[in-house]
């Protein structure tokens, strides 16, 4: 009796684990921007990756990342820029870009055969009343402060290229640890503020809401058992990994685990 309670007591478990939804594996791929835009606080000189060896190192890496076998891969574009443009690339009429989307995103979902997704939204951030406000009340030199890391963090970024060429750039900035070093800046900004005249933390309200619904659009297009290759400026990948970590039914993957070496 007790050996066949046990019996079904473990088919009625394997049930439901087989019933179980399967996790949506997403990893996260921060990126720098490769058409410097200079639309950022701080912007990085990359170097022009349209060269032949540029472009080899970009085929490696969509390589390395097919491995991966995703599913559906999800950019820095909106939606309607995406539609519009993907056909193109497919179809061989896009004019030659720089940008990572087309170099990155568009590259790999054409050799994995992925679906892919524009994710970008539109997001205030009001710098201008923090840099006012720490002008006025002698906080210009902790701004400062803040600022002149990250553009030794961009120095960095900018010799790593030039040394290790675009995989090594890559992994440097998808290395563990490192997301959240890159989100030290957003901190800073809450310093910036007092009473209720608080523009680090309007700054920071902006910039969550942004990387909110740049999640929502993720876990909205994602099915259970998609494996999906997210890929953004490195800016969002703290707030972009945290989404993913914190989701129930999804599962990080690293990206260095595919980069080529």
């Amino acid at each position: 009796m007790r050996l066949r309670l046990l019996l079904s007591l473990g088919a009625i478990l394997a049930s439901a684990a087989s019933a179980a939804p399967q996790p949506v594996e997403v990893m996260i791929v921060g990126t720098y921007h490769m058409s410097n835009p200079g639309r950022d606080l701080h912007n990085m000189r990359a170097d022009d990756v349209l060269t032949p060896r540029r472009q080899s190192e970009l085929e490696a890496i969509a390589s390395g990342f097919a491995r991966f076998r995703p599913t559906k891969v999800m950019v820095e574009w909106d939606a309607p820029t995406v539609a519009e443009r993907y056909p193109k690339y497919i179809a061989g009429t896009l004019p030659p870009s720089h940008n990572e989307v087309v170099q990155l995103g568009f590259r790999l979902a054409k050799k994995s055969g992925a679906s892919i997704y524009g994710i970008d939204v539109d997001g205030d951030f009001p710098f201008d009343p923090v840099k006012a406000y720490a002008d006025s009340h002698g906080m210009a030199g902790m701004l400062a402060a803040g600022d002149a890391q990250v553009e030794a963090k961009n120095r960095t970024l900018e010799a790593r290229i030039a040394a290790t060429g675009v995989p090594g750039a890559l992994r440097y900035i998808n290395a563990p640890g490192r997301a959240a070093s890159d989100h030290d800046w957003y901190r800073t900004a809450l310093r910036i503020g007092g009473g209720k005249d608080q523009p680090g933390a309007d700054l920071l309200t902006g910039w969550y809401r942004r990387n909110f619904l740049i999640c929502a659009n993720i876990l909205q297009l994602s099915k259970p058992g998609d494996r999906v290759v997210v890929i953004y400026g490195s800016g969002h990948v703290f707030l972009l990994r945290q989404c993913v970590t914190e989701t129930p039914g999804l599962k990080l993957v690293e990206p260095n685990a595919y980069l080529p070496r």
